[in-house]
C-alpha cells in the first residue's frame, strides 16, 4: 500500500477551491432557474434539454444519451421530460433501431420556446461566469 501525504496546505487550498466552485454552481444555477423560469416558463435542466435537442440535426435522440449530456439521472431526466412533454415542447417515442430504447423529439413549439430563451441564457451566463459571485439564492 502506497502512503500519500497530502500537506494541510495544500489540503485546504483544494477545499476552498472545491467550495467556490460549489458556490459558484449554485449561483449560476438559481440566477438560471429564476430569469428562464420567468421569461420562458422553463428550468434551468429544462432549457438544457431543449438546447442539446435543438443542436442535433434531426432534433431527437435517445433518453440516455440525452442524460449524458445534461448530467442528470436517468431518473431526474425522466421527470424533466415529462414536465417539457406535458407543455408540448417534445415528444417521446419509441426507438426504431432499438425497441427497448425512448427517443424524445424536439417539437415546433419546443424549437420556438428554446430559440426564444437563448437570448436570455446567454445573458445569465456572460452577467454570472466571470464576476465576482453574487449568491442570489439566498
Amino acid at each position: 500500500m502506497t502512503d500519500t501525504k497530502v500537506s494541510t496546505t495544500t489540503a485546504s487550498a483544494d477545499v476552498r477551491e472545491w467550495r467556490e466552485l460549489l458556490a459558484r454552481h449554485a449561483d449560476l444555477s438559481c440566477a438560471l432557474d429564476r430569469e428562464l423560469q420567468a421569461g420562458h416558463a422553463l428550468g434551468m435542466s429544462e432549457y438544457e434539454v431543449l438546447e442539446r435537442l435543438a443542436e442535433l440535426p434531426e432534433q431527437s435522440a435517445k433518453v440516455q444519451t440525452i442524460a449524458k449530456s445534461v448530467h442528470l439521472s436517468q431518473s431526474a431526466l425522466s421527470r424533466v421530460i415529462g414536465r417539457l412533454e406535458t407543455a408540448g415542447l417534445v415528444e417521446r417515442h419509441m426507438c426504431p433501431e432499438d425497441r427497448r430504447a425512448v427517443k424524445v423529439r424536439l417539437t415546433d413549439e419546443g424549437l420556438l420556446r428554446q430559440t426564444e430563451a437563448q437570448p436570455t441564457q446567454r445573458r445569465v451566463l456572460a452577467d454570472r461566469l466571470h464576476s465576482p459571485l453574487l449568491k442570489s439564492c439566498e
